[in-house]
């Protein structure tokens, strides 16, 4: 698995409330930050794509593993 430290500084951009997770929420104000429209629905469906844990938000070891398999 790859290091987290690789990953963090991107995750950190996202998790705009440094809780350490990241949100659906944050996800659209991320889509929104890119110029896309912010679709509460597709944030939704994003984080539940890596929400390996269930607890609805996503964290950096869940945005790490995603990254490093879909370098």
């Amino acid at each position: 698995m790859a290091d987290s430290s690789e990953y963090a500084e991107t995750f950190a951009l996202v998790d705009s409330d440094d809780d350490g997770l990241i949100s659906a929420d944050e996800f659209a104000d991320l889509l929104a930050r890119l110029g896309q429209e912010r679709d509460a629905d597709r944030a939704a469906a994003a984080v539940a794509a890596l929400d390996s844990d269930g607890d609805g938000r996503v964290s950096l070891a869940e945005f790490t593993r995603y990254m490093a398999q879909n370098a």
